[in-house]
């Protein structure tokens, strides 16, 4: 066993867990499921990250000698509750839409089956995880679009807590970025890295020349040389000289960027280093990306805008409970009614009907029990949205590690494909497609 995880949680979901195996409810079947209400900050999609690191951090809920010691001298739980928890093992079921998938308003992203206990003490970490994971990458993706095909770099883990930057990492890479700065990104998900030298190396040395020298000597003349710690011009001109047209690249750091690129490309062109590629870095969200699009700009290197989500840190979802049994065992469908923070009863089965490949809207099929689950026939031009993603508290290991952040990183790539043009605008705006919700009885 590894790091528990099990203390990653809210107190109040122990309390009501220990009041509801006092009552006899806490063995209830029920189904709570994971979603937001709208899309945060005027976006027309947003992208789901988080689950393949989520599914390895449920194979570690479990409350050991430790967090079982903690939560008795706190007094959490009563001594019969520490006995339920001392054996306690998800053996429910999962399923959601796959890491890398496309989202809108009210897209039943995780559906959680099992016993109130069960499911509902997964809640903070299911939250904590995906509202972090995919406020970064629906971020990076409209940065990726907003690149086109020139490559992107993240670069933000000085922005980030330790290991809130190895996440973005990770989910940036899943929608399009190609390498990151952060090692430990890099050995853990399998994520390209890169990196050359900072202005501390250029100020460490007598002069600009002898700093560009050392470094060219270190790691070929393929190396990206950082040209603006004092006079870009000079840096532009010093940097040739030493290295000679066949210069890897040069880094951008400060300034206004389109004009400065369009001279730093006019001056490589004119000392002959034509094919010097230049690269940017300097406070760049989507917008900034998108204004550099006719510079000859070559490659973007993001920090802080990347890893805290661009202005929008967290995703804005929520972990309601929406269907349970009723003393007689049959299946009802629950809702919470709060003004502006209702959610909508029952199970959800989630479809994207499409128009010659292009999304035009997100069908979600609702029932008290089962009967969502069998709409996919009856609309055949539809895309299922969801798989099983832990099957009677097994975890499908498919999700996880390098090969389940490959797989989120593909998937995005097709599914984008079906977005609309609008939603590829970045200005505040309604969602891309409409949520259309539809009674199973109906169909």
């Amino acid at each position: 066993m590894g790091d528990s995880t099990a203390l990653l949680t809210d107190r109040y979901e122990l309390t009501m867990l220990d009041a509801a195996l006092r009552d006899g409810t806490a063995h209830r079947r029920c189904v709570f499921e994971l979603f937001g209400r709208r899309l945060p900050g005027g976006r027309r999609f947003g992208v789901v990250a988080g689950t393949g690191r989520l599914l390895s951090l449920l194979r570690e809920f479990r409350f050991g000698d430790d967090e079982l010691r903690f939560l008795r001298d706190e007094r959490v739980v009563d001594p019969a509750t520490l006995a339920f928890l001392e054996g306690y093992r998800f053996t429910g079921s999962v399923s959601g839409y796959r890491e890398g998938e496309l989202y809108f308003p009210g897209s039943p992203l995780l559906t959680i089956e099992g016993t109130f206990a069960e499911a509902v003490v997964l809640e903070t970490l299911a939250l904590s995880v995906l509202n972090h994971d995919s406020a970064v990458a629906t971020a990076a993706a409209r940065m990726s679009v907003a690149a086109g095909d020139r490559p992107l770099a993240e670069m933000g883990s000085r922005r980030a807590g330790e290991s809130s930057a190895v996440a973005a990492a990770r989910a940036a890479y899943i929608v399009g970025f190609g390498a990151t700065s952060n090692l430990e990104a890099g050995r853990r998900w399998g994520i390209p890295t890169m990196g050359t030298a900072a202005h501390a190396w250029t100020l460490l040395h007598d002069t600009e020349e002898d700093a560009f020298r050392a470094q060219i000597a270190a790691h070929g003349v393929g190396t990206t040389l950082l040209v603006d710690t004092y006079d870009i011009r000079t840096g532009v001109e010093t940097a040739i000289r030493v290295a000679g047209t066949g210069l890897g690249g040069v880094r951008i750091d400060s300034g206004d960027l389109p004009t400065v690129a369009a001279q730093v490309r006019e001056q490589l062109d004119g000392l002959g280093a034509t094919g010097t590629r230049i690269t940017v870095t300097s406070d760049l969200d989507e917008y900034a990306i998108a204004a550099l699009a006719a510079s000859p700009v070559d490659a973007y290197g993001v920090g802080t805008s990347v890893v805290t989500g661009s202005g929008t840190p967290t995703a804005g979802m929520v972990y309601k409970l929406v269907a349970r049994q009723d003393s007689a065992g049959g299946w009802v469908g629950v809702a919470k009614a709060s003004a502006d923070k209702g959610s909508k009863g029952g199970r959800k089965a989630a479809f994207r009907t499409l128009d010659a490949g292009t999304a035009t809207s997100e069908l979600i099929v609702v029932s008290d029990g089962f009967e969502a689950l069998g709409a996919a026939s009856s609309h055949p031009d539809a895309r299922p949205l969801q798989v099983p993603l832990v099957i009677d508290g097994e975890v499908d290991a498919a999700h996880e590690g390098h090969a389940g952040v490959e797989a989120a990183r593909a998937h995005h790539s097709r599914v984008r494909e079906e977005l609309p043009v609008r939603a590829l605008a970045l200005s505040r705006s309604d969602p891309a497609i409409p949520t259309v919700y539809v009674d199973a009885e109906d169909r």
